[in-house]
């Protein structure tokens, strides 16, 4: 660990920790505001996590690339972590909907398990870096296949989501940070936010009329249901948060990253990357909140005022951890935020997983011990652990759902710990 940015991981480490939990209330029906997200424009915490997330992908990629050369082994490996990035969230968008043999209950859950442990070794295991690739676009053709190819299971699975969205973010970052300077990285990155903007508000959408950026009929929305309209968000179905046109200044979000890189590996002392970091990230905040009245702040939009007001928060905790952690090197409190951040891709793909699985797996539900019929017999495990052993001990249900958001991220805590000590850290 002596080699990392600290307060880095502790960042990362802190966002996965948050996303954990707002990803897992025990009850979505009770949850606090500040857990879920806008519900169209404004800001809550909760909009800050994948902001951030991407964020500090593009600042690894500066500090994980000291050298900038683009030869055919860095474009390879960069090729494949894109590739395993993205089919992870392909994977967990297929994994509920798989069907085999005609299965159902516990041995179809059994398969889907059985395929998923398949995926994990072959996405996340070091092995010939050539066979990765391979191994990693194989995968990758085959779920698109699959989403396609006219398979009945298959032909509503959704493509779009959030390791997808960071698996682009990085790829165009990474070939960016290798081929550019500073100077046109920014230049990029500007363009991008005024060019989104001008689409956005300018650009009248097909079959709506003019331009506007309400829920739906945006021109967002309408690329989205133009290129893969069976394949969106099931909660809208006709448009998606980590949707195609809104791509664009989430790249926007990494580019920002990377400046940061440049600065935190720039020759200035602590103190000075303190005071830049800090003032880049009030300037970000204030350009954000300045923006918002023409082109609102709103995390499903991903707009140009949102790309500036998180990379500014960003900025600034980033900067206050630096200063406390790395120039101070007060870091007898960071081990718990350490074991988050230094093995994300872990947390947030099995996340996904061991939810659906306790879903699919069936108990006795014991507020209908002798009703009508087996539907209403049973009840999915993971519904039971919450309504009968952690709910009834709470008055408040707002309370008793973080209740079992926090119990699942004591369990994390505890898995990741173990990860910790023993120096296993799990890339892709």
């Amino acid at each position: 660990m002596k080699d990392r940015l600290l307060s880095l991981d502790v960042l990362r480490g802190l966002t996965i920790m948050l996303m954990t939990i707002v990803n897992n209330p025990g009850d979505w029906g009770n949850v606090y505001a500040p857990f879920l997200h806008a519900e169209w424009h404004g800001f809550t915490p909760t909009d800050l996590v994948f902001p951030t997330f991407l964020f500090i992908v593009g600042i690894t990629t500066v500090l994980a690339t000291p050298r900038k050369v683009l030869d055919r082994a860095v474009w390879e490996k960069i090729l494949t972590r894109f590739l395993r990035i993205f089919s992870l969230g392909l994977f967990l968008n297929f994994f509920s909907k798989i069907r085999l043999f005609g299965l159902e209950g516990v041995g179809l859950l059994l398969v889907r398990l059985l395929i998923t442990a398949l995926v994990v070794v072959a996405l996340f295991g070091q092995y010939d870096r050539r066979r990765q690739l391979y191994v990693a676009l194989g995968i990758f053709v085959l779920l698109f296949v699959l989403a396609f190819g006219g398979f009945a299971d298959y032909q509503n699975v959704r493509l779009p989501g959030v390791l997808q969205r960071i698996a682009v973010v990085y790829l165009v970052v990474s070939l960016l940070y290798l081929t550019t300077s500073v100077s046109t990285q920014t230049i990029v990155g500007v363009v991008i936010l005024l060019a989104y903007w001008a689409i956005m508000t300018l650009v009248p959408v097909p079959g709506i009329g003019v331009a506007n950026v309400e829920k739906g009929t945006n021109l967002a929305a309408w690329v989205d249901y133009l290129v893969i309209p069976n394949h969106l968000w099931v909660t809208s179905k006709t448009w998606d948060p980590e949707g195609i046109l809104s791509t664009l200044p989430a790249i926007g979000t990494g580019i920002a990253g990377l400046l940061t890189g440049a600065l935190l590996t720039a020759n200035f002392s602590k103190q000075k990357k303190f005071g830049y970091l800090l003032v880049g990230g009030v300037a970000g905040i204030l350009l954000g909140l300045l923006w918002s009245p023409t082109f609102p702040i709103n995390k499903a939009l991903w707009t140009s005022s949102y790309v500036l007001y998180a990379a500014g928060i960003g900025l600034v905790l980033l900067a206050l951890l630096y200063f406390v952690i790395d120039y101070k090197e007060i870091k007898n409190w960071i081990v718990p935020f350490l074991v988050f951040g230094v093995n994300p891709m872990v947390v947030f793909f099995f996340s996904g997983i061991i939810p659906r699985a306790l879903s699919a797996i069936k108990v006795v539900n014991p507020a209908r011990p002798t009703s009508g019929g087996p539907a209403n017999d049973s009840i999915g495990l993971q519904n039971y652990l919450y309504n009968f052993q952690i709910a009834p001990h709470f008055s408040d249900p707002m309370a008793a759902s973080l209740a079992g958001a926090l119990i699942y991220l004591v369990i994390w805590f505890v898995i990741l710990y173990v990860f910790y000590r023993r120096k296993m850290i799990f890339k892709v």
